[in-house]
C-alpha cells in the first residue's frame, strides 16, 4: 500500500496493525468512529529514533512538515477542580494555552499537562500520543487547519510508527470540538 502523503516503505490499514499500536488505540481504530472507514486510517511503521517531526520530515518527506499533527495534553485549573484535555495543532503551530485553551475549558489556569500524567492517563508513550483513543471524557480540542487538510499525519500513541487519517475524520472523533485560534503559527 502506497502512504497518501510522505514517502514511506511500510504502510497499511491501522486495523492491519493493532499488535504495533497501544491498546486504546488499537481499540478506537476497531471500532472506528463518524462514518469513517477503519480501512482509511492508515499505520506507517518508523524508526522510533526519529519520530520528532522535524527529523521525520527529513527522512520521509518535507511536505509532512505542514502536514502534521501535534496532540498535547493540557491541565485547565479552576479552584481545585484540574480538567484535563488534548489539543491538536499543525506541526508547524503551536498551541495557544493562556488564550484559547484557557478560554474553552473555562479554566482560571491551563498548562501543558506533566509527562507522568499524561502518559498514565492516556496509556500512550510520550511523544507519540494521538488523539485517536483518547479518554471519552476528554475535551479534544482541534485547530481548523487541521480539519483542513486532506490528509494528516498524526502519533500512533507509541514513539513507533505513525497514523495518516483524513483531516475531517479528527473531527469525528469523540468529544472534538474545532476551535478557532487554536494553533498559533509559529
Amino acid at each position: 500500500m502506497r502512504a497518501p502523503i510522505g514517502s514511506f516503505e511500510n504502510a497499511a490499514p491501522a486495523a492491519d496493525r493493532s499488535g504495533l499500536l497501544t491498546a486504546p488505540v488499537a481499540a478506537a481504530v476497531t471500532e472506528g468512529w463518524g462514518g469513517f472507514p477503519a480501512e482509511r486510517i492508515i499505520h506507517v511503521d518508523t524508526d522510533p529514533a526519529i519520530a520528532d517531526t522535524a527529523v521525520f520530515a527529513e527522512h520521509h518527506g518535507a511536505d509532512l512538515l505542514d502536514r502534521s499533527a501535534n496532540c498535547v495534553v493540557v491541565a485547565g485549573k479552576r479552584g481545585g477542580d484540574v480538567t484535563l484535555a488534548a489539543c491538536l495543532v499543525l506541526s508547524n503551530s503551536r498551541v495557544d494555552v493562556n488564550g484559547a485553551v484557557r478560554k474553552r475549558l473555562g479554566a482560571r489556569k491551563a498548562s501543558f499537562a506533566p509527562m507522568d500524567t499524561a502518559v498514565g492517563e492516556t496509556g500512550m508513550e510520550y511523544g507519540g500520543i494521538t488523539p485517536i483513543g483518547l479518554p471519552a471524557s476528554w475535551p479534544l480540542l482541534i485547530d481548523p487547519a487541521v480539519v483542513d487538510e486532506e490528509w494528516v499525519l498524526i502519533g500512533s500513541g507509541s514513539r513507533r510508527g505513525k497514523l495518516i487519517v483524513p483531516g475531517k475524520a479528527l473531527a469525528a472523533l469523540p468529544g472534538a470540538t474545532v476551535v478557532e485560534g487554536l494553533g498559533i503559527r509559529s
